[in-house]
């Protein structure tokens, strides 16, 4: 697996073909496209690559609890014209569900003073009533008002005041905020109210006969995605003049296809080598059964397109982090005998034949760790059985846990020092790279071993090298012979060497991997004595109770171990590895490709 060397290719023709030379380029489906233009200056008029119409109106239709009959097969379907009213209904669902909100809450507040008529407007020489709902025990702030009032009703609890003004009086005016009674009066309020609940049953009628188009849309998803993909690339185009320009970076194992493309069509068609100031899209190539070690190493970040593809040391280390977590052959048995039981189902699409590796590599990771960390379900084997034999690794030796969580972590991120150096081969900086090797060798090799003793000596020399190559080469601050490039290229080395702490951390970031196993198989061994404990006393049911224990127990302790496993697994990748073997973030080659209606 790499990442895919890129061409930029400018294929350019008559403006009354840009249409059959977009679609013969998404049928290509292997150029990521480059605007030629500005987009719009009015957000709505950008198009989006993307059917999201459709895809909400799936979304409004599938979340109807029931459903229509499904039509399977209709000649005359038209997505967009579904989609459009599948989106006018739950535009319209919405305002007819506010405005039944809105009518319950005013009548809520008008219902206390009846049905009220209000007087033309002229009648009352331009003012306007106010309705305060006062509590008995604050009539009292009546007094302080200067404005016209008058309490029309008064019952054990509230007095009701209307306050008379031609504006709306302060907001302090009384110690309670205002009743909003609107210009209706509650008869009105209450019709308008039925009316409305008529208006959502219909609405959701309408809503509820689209439901037996969701079969049909969810299958012609892949042409309303081809759409939205041309619309987006004819905002991309440079048209002058009667002609029309498409820019992006094809892979260079597809270049041959796009020239044959232009050649048949008799387009012009303009190939450049990638320019050291530009930063194309990152393509990772992949066998499609390890597609899952691709994804996982650009869910968290890009590389970029001079980097390097981290999929194969992501796909393992993830493996190996799992399996020091999770920590137990029991539980990794239990879940290969899972994946096992959904291996066929698995296999019917790409994705699931990738992860089915991926699960592979974790799951059997796991088993062969839990042998050799002596785990089954939270119980060691005895001394002297088959099964001791492969107990290598004592979790309770905290000591030699540690060491061993601390070693891995140095190696870890060795490895992701020397990828990086190995890429700048040609510059200085890589001398940094080796230094940062040499300093954590040395680093680790001194806490290790005898004081005054040969490795102690050698990590020594190994830490002090390490210093000074990093103090004197991450720096790429050119020297011409002025005595200011000398103290600022000596700034930039201090600088590099504050990174001594943040490697040390990273390095005991490695300690979750001892502490998160350990805490597996202790939460497996207390689980096992509160059931031992449970049947030895409880005579009769304490069978049933130890059982009971031992089921959710061990369930508990598997589901923390999966969920610790995934979540630290990934992050001592994408964290501590990634920082060291990942400079910098690219951006994800986006393919203008069609997509295939599924039968």
């Amino acid at each position: 697996m790499s990442i895919a060397r890129l061409k930029k290719v400018t294929i350019c023709g008559l403006l009354t073909e840009k249409a059959d030379l977009l679609k013969g380029l998404q049928a290509l489906g292997c150029m990521h496209l480059l605007p030629l233009r500005p987009a719009p200056a009015e957000a709505e008029n950008v198009a989006s690559p993307r059917a999201d119409a459709a895809y909400k109106a799936l979304r409004f239709l599938s979340d109807m609890p029931e459903r229509r009959k499904q039509v399977t097969r209709d000649p005359n379907f038209d997505v967009d014209k579904v989609v459009d009213q599948a989106l006018a209904v739950k535009d319209r669902l919405r305002d007819v569900t506010d405005r039944r909100d809105f009518l319950e809450y005013r009548i809520q507040q008008v219902e206390p003073w009846g049905d009220i008529l209000f007087p033309p407007g002229a009648e009352l020489a331009g003012y306007r009533l106010w309705f305060y709902i006062l509590p008995v025990g604050k009539t009292d702030a009546l007094h302080e008002v200067e404005l016209p009032w008058q309490v029309v009703r008064k019952d054990h609890r509230f007095a009701y005041v209307v306050v008379i003004a031609k504006e709306e009086p302060a907001e302090d005016l009384l110690p309670v905020p205002r009743t909003h009674t609107g210009a209706l009066p509650l008869n009105e309020l209450k019709a308008e109210l039925e009316q409305t609940e008529v208006d959502i049953e219909d609405t959701i009628a309408e809503r509820h006969a689209l439901t037996r188009y969701i079969y049909l849309l969810s299958l012609n998803l892949a042409e309303a995605e081809n759409r939205a993909g041309l619309a987006h690339a004819d905002q991309q185009t440079r048209d002058e003049d009667g002609i029309v320009a498409v820019q992006g970076w094809v892979p260079e194992d597809a270049l041959a296809g796009v020239e044959a493309f232009a050649e048949e069509k008799g387009l012009a068609c303009l190939t450049e080598e990638v320019r050291p100031d530009e930063e194309p899209p990152t393509l990772i190539e992949q066998p499609p059964d390890m597609k899952a070690g691709a994804v996982l190493s650009v869910s968290y970040t890009v590389p970029t397109y001079r980097m390097w593809d981290p999929s194969v040391v992501l796909f393992f280390s993830f493996a190996v982090f799992f399996a020091m977590i999770l920590a137990d052959a029991g539980y990794a048995a239990v879940l290969m005998a899972g994946l096992l039981i959904s291996w066929k189902r698995l296999g019917k699409s790409e994705n699931g034949r990738a992860s089915r590796i991926m699960l592979v590599a974790l799951f059997g990771f796991s088993i062969i760790y839990g042998i050799m960390s002596g785990g089954y379900f939270g119980v060691t084997p005895p001394e002297g059985s088959a099964l001791a034999v492969f107990h290598v690794i004592n979790l309770n030796d905290y000591g030699a846990a540690m060491k061993l969580a601390i070693v891995i972590g140095v190696l870890h991120l060795v490895l992701a020092n020397a990828i990086v150096a190995f890429i700048n081969r040609h510059r200085t900086t890589s001398f940094a790279n080796l230094g940062w090797i040499a300093g954590l060798i040395g680093g680790v090799t001194v806490t290790y071993s005898e004081p005054g003793g040969f490795f102690s000596v050698l990590g020594i020399i190994l830490l002090v090298g390490g210093v000074v190559a990093i103090f004197l080469f991450t720096s790429e601050r050119p020297i011409v012979n002025r005595p200011m490039d000398y103290l600022w290229r000596a700034l930039d080395g201090f600088k590099a060497l504050t990174g001594v702490m943040g490697a040390f951390g990273d390095v005991l970031s490695y300690l979750r991997l001892f502490a998160l196993g350990l805490a597996t198989a202790s939460l497996g061994a207390t689980f096992n004595n509160l059931a031992v404990q449970a049947n030895d006393g409880i005579p009769g049911l304490g069978l049933l109770f130890a059982i009971l224990i031992l089921i959710l127990g061990h369930t508990v302790t598997l589901s923390l171990g999966i969920m610790s496993g995934v979540v630290h697994g990934l992050r001592l990748n994408f964290i501590e590895f990634y920082k060291w073997g990942m400079p910098g973030e690219g951006s994800v080659f986006r393919k203008f490709a069609r997509k295939e209606v599924q039968p």
